[in-house]
């Protein structure tokens, strides 16, 4: 019966969405670290979680370390840890290396967390990437740019999904990284690299031990870098119907051999087990390049999109994925995608929402779930918005109609 010690920083909502899968798994013993107290999980759960410890910082890796060693000697020994945040993959990794847990160690870990070094190995191994280089001053910087021209993209090494990413397209724009707190330093390197002019795409694979057992994929309307740039464009992820669709069916030898170089010697270990996020570039001549990669599963809903495509539970799959190294794939029968609503205008609270009936009614039946923006709240701080919506449907096209009937007609406003 293996013991399962999984990071939940908070019992909210999403987080308890995956205690509550590995809570269900038969054979399982499910111990949880967390900031909250022990007082705070969810009543239906307690039953099942064997061992609690809340620590002040779940991303500090010394504190998780002794957490997991102290639920260790309380549960007994730990199987597996898992945590399904990206900032939570090198501190668990620390505490594997140090617990002696199978999984993701640190220098696997780091291949996925360090943008820099990820790019260094893929492009080691024949992977396709843009031209990149870590900077440590304005001078380094500007030294890049005048090798590739610009606009270049700047963004932190160790990054979040495209938070705190920024495009840089003039000396004027390179002189006011400083004001967005985006100046390289010898204490805080940034990656730069070189904007490639492309349609952006995701591949999700699911590998046991390095063997790639599984792959989705999505497409972003527009571009994550596109959607920061601009505050008030609402966007969609479109899951297509048919898995072998193109581009993702030509990509598939380069997301396997991207993830043979990331997972490297330790391919063939626990470490080579799991869902990862890859965010990859197709250009206009039909050639791709990797971006980035998460091993964790993906954010923007691309886990319930995965979920209704397939009809399965992906959260519910992901942990018996991590817990036993097992995967039983299932076959896509939707299509499927979500929209995310955003205002327009320069207020710090939602003063009006528009059309929202409409774009039910627009949507039809591909409409699954949806969270409409609420007037009175507060401005959201990050990309997702102040609401989203679940559609899927029997065809691409379907779903791509639905999409764009509830962007078109929901209308967000701040004030």
């Amino acid at each position: 019966m293996p013991h399962v010690v999984f990071v939940a920083p908070r019992f909210l909502e999403n987080t308890n969405r995956y205690v509550r899968a590995f809570a269900a798994l038969e054979g399982v013993t499910l111990s949880v670290v967390s900031a909250d107290p022990e007082s705070a999980i969810p009543e239906a759960l307690r039953p099942r979680i064997a061992g609690h410890y809340a620590v002040p910082n779940v991303v500090d890796g010394e504190q998780l370390t002794a957490a997991v060693r102290a639920i260790s000697r309380g549960v007994g020994r730990v199987d597996r840890l898992a945590g399904a945040l990206e900032q939570l993959q090198t501190p668990m990794a620390q505490a594997r290396d140090v617990l002696g847990i199978e999984g993701i160690n640190s220098a696997v870990a780091r291949n996925f967390r360090d943008k820099d070094r990820m790019k260094e190995v893929l492009r080691a191994h024949g992977v396709p990437v843009a031209r990149s280089v870590l900077v440590r001053s304005l001078r380094e910087l500007a030294l890049f740019v005048g090798h590739v021209g610009y606009p270049v993209i700047v963004k932190p090494q160790a990054g979040l999904g495209s938070r705190a990413t920024f495009r840089v397209e003039s000396p004027e724009d390179l002189a006011a990284l400083a004001s967005k707190g985006a100046l390289p330093t010898d204490a805080q390197p940034l990656q730069v690299e070189e904007f490639v002019r492309a349609r952006e795409h995701t591949c999700e694979t699911v590998t046991v031990r390095g063997v790639p057992v599984w792959r989705s994929g999505t497409r972003y309307f527009p571009t994550p870098l596109e959607v920061l740039e601009t505050p008030w464009v609402q966007y969609c992820v479109l899951l297509p119907r048919d898995p072998g669709e193109e581009p993702w069916a030509s990509f598939a030898p380069t997301n396997a051999a991207a993830l043979a170089a990331l997972f490297g010697e330790h391919a063939s270990s626990a470490a080579g087990t799991a869902l990862t996020h890859m965010e990859w570039f197709l250009r206009e001549d039909g050639t791709a390049l990797v971006n980035e990669v998460g091993a964790r599963p993906p954010g923007v809903h691309i886990m319930p999109m995965m979920s209704m495509a397939h009809e399965t539970d992906m959260v519910r799959d992901w942990a018996e994925l991590i817990a036993f190294d097992r995967f039983v794939p299932k076959a896509r029968r939707w299509a499927a995608g979500a929209a995310f609503f955003r205002g327009q205008g320069r207020g710090t609270r939602v003063v009006s929402v528009l059309g929202v009936e409409d774009a039910v009614a627009a949507a039809g039946d591909a409409l699954v779930e949806m969270r409409a923006p609420k007037v009175g709240a507060a401005r959201a701080e990050g990309y997702e918005g102040e609401g989203w919506a679940l559609v899927k449907h029997a065809s691409t096209e379907g779903a791509k109609r639905a999409l764009k009937a509830l962007i078109e007609h929901v209308q967000v406003r701040y004030g």
